[in-house]
């Protein structure tokens, strides 16, 4: 019986084990609905973030457009994928979406079609991302503007929560060590 319980969970939910070597193997929809392999990035450090519109983080966006501008000649990237996951603080359209991050925010890094982040319908990036250990923590996101710190071969290195700003201390450290390797 626990042998056929195992198999219907892993037919239902994927396998247990994280089979990806990293982020380059996935595809996803940029928010003008193009898709895009993250294999684009490959060569780059790339800053992955959980962003919406209509929360108390939000203002995070203004640091994030200034890490961007600050290091992407250095190699840096930042990938913004809005979720609507928690509380309802991102219920735009992407085209919404877009035009807020764009006007309010003056945002030119890229921007992902909006996803979910946590539970049953997570995408299958964030759920290799939150699957992935590393030296902070792993397992679930737990509020918008979580950040994930990918080296230039792609493999999560840092997980910095909501709280830590863009231009903190400690993500800026963690994002030079990157460009510096």
């Amino acid at each position: 019986m626990k042998e056929l319980l195992i198999f219907l969970l892993v037919t239902m939910f994927g396998s247990f084990t994280n089979d990806r070597a990293s982020i380059y193997e996935f595809k996803v929809e940029n928010i003008d609905g193009k898709v895009v392999s993250l294999e684009e990035y490959k060569g780059q450090a790339v800053l992955i973030v959980n962003v919406a519109s209509k929360c108390g983080y939000t203002p995070q966006y203004e640091g994030l457009q200034a890490l961007y501008e600050e290091f992407k000649d250095d190699g840096l990237v930042i990938l913004g994928f809005p979720a609507n996951n928690f509380k309802g603080q991102e219920p735009g359209s992407n085209e919404e979406i877009k035009e807020f991050c764009t006007l309010e925010y003056g945002v030119e890094f890229p921007m992902f079609s909006k996803v979910s982040v946590v539970g049953d319908d997570q995408s299958e990036l964030f759920r290799y991302l939150t699957s992935l250990d590393n030296q902070d923590f792993s397992g679930d996101i737990k509020w918008n503007f979580e950040k994930f710190l990918i080296s230039k071969d792609g493999e999560l290195t840092r997980r910095f929560r909501s709280k830590v700003k863009p231009q903190s201390v400690e993500l800026v450290k963690a994002v030079k060590k990157e460009l510096a390797k």
